[in-house]
């Protein structure tokens, strides 16, 4: 059962059944809302699908970000290598600790992080690269890791578009050092709200548990006094009420025993796209399998500067569409005239991300593949 909101295709929608109900109402007869069983179960759950050992669910995919950069300790005057072409989350993640977003090139051919691009921007301050898994397609992993070794630097992976995706065999989340999640609305899989961050290391997933909710430390007791003392805590270190809450928990466990279902979907969708449109001269194509990866938005790129008027021919048959995303250096508070990027630059004059959801219908991609193509016929 997914909610219509108006008579529009939506360009990208939340589906959700009567399991995701069932665990909301399971959740109210419990009576509390905040961090509870569902939390817990939810982090095994999503350990268990990718196949890490630690995860910590947060409220948003972006106090994911917040969290991790954090632990890492970065200071002010820190630099973190982050692609452009992300949502602001990533950016506003890392100037939340006073940390500098260094903007780097895309791969023209993935509109993923360009890693020629980055080592050029590496300084004495770089102290993390942020690579960003655009529309659910692994950035090329293997260079960027070898840069940091070589420059001795940490990975946060932005995976908010990858919940899913693998890369050479292996789960995003399941390899390098810290990789962030997000559950929100209209990810591959939601919450309501939500995210994670997913470690192979104890000590900062300690830490990261510690700063999700305000910076608590239980206090601990023996057996025979807990009734007494377990409202003791310390709080040792800055922390933020980041947690999940039971409820949003619970929508993410439903979620997840369809997350199978979901990708086959989405896979059919974005191939049976690729498929009807590839002949029309005024696409280009990003280079994507989508057998291997949890595709997040479906992208195309307009050529011949037409891109804003396929966008409202579109939207005048109700279908609407989307731009991911507004480069970030073309911000006010991030913009940098000294800053350029060719291929980022080019891509946001041409990108257009058609409807890719689970509540669309055959006949509704089958419409959209006949509108688009009658805007490049006349």
């Amino acid at each position: 059962m997914t909610t219509k909101i108006t008579n529009v295709i939506k360009v990208s929608l939340a589906h959700l059944g009567e399991e995701e109900l069932e665990e909301v109402r399971s959740a109210f007869e419990y009576g509390y809302f905040g961090l509870a069983y569902n939390v817990d179960e939810f982090e095994t759950q999503v350990g268990k699908y990718i196949g890490a050992k630690h995860v910590v669910a947060t409220n948003t995919g972006t106090s994911a970000l917040h969290v991790a950069i954090d632990v890492l300790g970065l200071q002010p005057g820190d630099e973190v290598i982050v692609p452009s072409l992300t949502f602001v989350a990533s950016f506003q993640a890392i100037t939340a600790v006073g940390a500098i977003p260094v903007p780097c090139d895309v791969d023209t051919d993935t509109l993923c992080m360009d890693p020629k691009d980055v080592e050029k921007r590496i300084t004495s301050k770089t102290k993390v690269l942020m690579p960003i898994h655009y529309g659910g397609y692994p950035c090329d992993m293997s260079a960027l890791i070898d840069l940091k070794e070589k420059h001795e630097l940490r990975i946060i992976e932005d995976a908010a578009h990858a919940f899913g995706s693998t890369y050479r065999g292996e789960m995003i989340g399941s390899f390098g050092d810290i990789t962030c999640f997000s559950f929100g609305s209209q990810k591959n899989i939601t919450c309501g709200e939500g995210g994670a961050i997913v470690s192979n290391d104890e000590e900062f997933d300690n830490l990261c548990r510690q700063k999700r909710l305000l910076g608590m430390e239980r206090k601990s007791h023996s057996s025979s006094s807990w009734k007494e003392r377990s409202w003791m805590y310390d709080v040792p270190v800055q922390g933020y009420r980041y947690h999940m809450s039971n409820i949003n928990a619970g929508i993410g466990l439903a979620q997840l025993k369809k997350i199978d279902s979901f990708l086959t979907r989405r896979r059919e969708m974005c191939e049976k796209y690729d498929s009807a449109l590839k002949n029309i001269p005024g696409i280009r194509f990003r280079k994507v399998d989508y057998s291997t990866i949890g595709p997040h938005i479906y992208v195309i790129r307009i050529l011949n500067n037409r891109r804003d008027d396929l966008k409202r021919f579109l939207m005048e048959r109700d279908i609407e569409t989307g731009v991911s995303f507004i480069p970030n250096h073309f911000h006010s508070f991030y913009n940098n005239e000294n800053v350029s990027l060719p291929e980022t630059e080019q891509a946001f004059k041409e990108i257009i991300s058609l409807p890719l959801h689970c509540g669309l219908s055959d006949a509704n991609i089958d419409d959209i593949i006949e509108c688009v193509t009658e805007f490049f016929n006349s």
